[in-house]
């Protein structure tokens, strides 16, 4: 029995027209219902699917999270949405810095730095995510840039601030390849994460706090993956947009959660 509870989130990326996302958001909540004690539930639909998501599960206990955000409370800054946006939608996670966004749209550690502290200035839990290529694995460079990264996130923030984070590694090589870190290699680098939060923040936060597997999880290799001592959830792309398949991680965490 871990000491933190599970999360299990659903990244649905650029996926979903309206009325498929209120439906797979309705079939989530009805899978959800009778284990959410011990499991939380997040699913981080399209931007423009947010409100109407929440309202269709609204009775549920499942929340509902944004993908990204913009770091200013509003401008002249077409196409984005901010943390304002956000929270009045209901929503109460946001997901920030995924490697699609650094990679497609040239995000910065420091940038993501900016954002985190928006989000938590309007209540909103940030899901930071950090990993790295597959040539910076090959060249025995993970452990620097996660450290890298994670210090940019961190930087300027309180304890406090840095307690209310969750942190997902999403190895770049094993993001919508069908490659999946080995459960060792995951547990490997979740322990020099939580290694890490301690030396900048304080052990008693890292012991608290949720570190997410952000690599091709599915409901085939989620028993062993969730079963390592410092994996507490899992950020889910794929596999959250079929309900049956992302109901069978939701009930593995909740077995190992017994």
């Amino acid at each position: 029995m871990k000491n933190r509870t599970f999360l299990i989130a659903g990244n649905w990326k650029m996926n979903t027209l309206q009325p498929d996302a209120i439906t797979l958001a309705t079939q989530i909540a009805a899978i959800s219902t009778e284990i959410l004690s011990s499991v939380e539930v997040l699913i981080c639909p399209p931007a423009l699917h947010l409100a109407p998501v929440k309202a269709a599960i609204e009775t549920a206990e499942v929340k509902v999270g944004a993908q990204n955000m913009h770091q200013a409370l509003s401008g002249a800054y077409t196409g984005e949405i901010s943390a304002p946006m956000i929270a009045s939608s209901g929503c109460s996670y946001v997901i920030l810095g995924h490697s699609e966004r650094r990679q497609y749209f040239g995000e910065t550690d420091a940038l993501v730095n900016l954002k985190i502290k928006q989000a938590l200035a309007h209540n909103l839990t940030p899901i930071v995510c950090i990993g790295e290529t597959l040539t910076e694995r090959e060249a025995g460079l993970e452990l620097a840039v996660v450290t890298t990264q994670v210090k940019g996130a961190l930087a300027n923030l309180t304890a406090e601030e840095a307690q209310q984070l969750v942190w997902a590694y999403e190895p770049v090589w094993a993001i919508g390849t069908g490659k999946t870190a080995t459960p060792e290699q995951a547990q490997s680098m979740h322990a020099a994460l939580r290694t890490l939060v301690g030396e900048l923040v304080s052990d008693e936060v890292a012991a608290r706090t949720r570190l997410l597997y952000g690599g091709s999880l599915n409901a085939a290799n989620a028993a062993e993956l969730l079963a390592q001592p410092d994996i507490d959830g899992g950020l889910i792309g794929g596999a959250s947009l079929k309900a049956t398949d992302f109901g069978t991680i939701i009930q593995t965490a909740f077995r190992l959660s017994a």
